[in-house]
């Protein structure tokens, strides 16, 4: 899921911070060790996981799982 930690990392707050996983989880309420397995490939997400990361994102499910390159 090295699309995960792209997008988090493009993902800015303020100006100079990428998002931390702990905001991707205060916003997703997805757990910070899910987030943090996902993204080392530890665990593969669920589909509602999925979904709720895709919407965060604004990506399709496609682009955050390697299928397509088009967001």
């Amino acid at each position: 899921m090295n699309r995960l930690r792209e997008l988090r990392k493009q993902k800015h707050l303020s100006p100079k911070a990428e998002i931390s996983r702990k905001e991707l989880s205060m916003r997703t309420g997805i757990s910070t060790s899910m987030i943090e397995s996902i993204e080392m490939g530890r665990r593969d997400p669920g589909i509602k996981t999925l979904i709720k990361l895709a919407d965060y994102f604004n990506v399709s499910i496609d682009y955050l799982v390697g299928r397509s390159d088009e967001r």
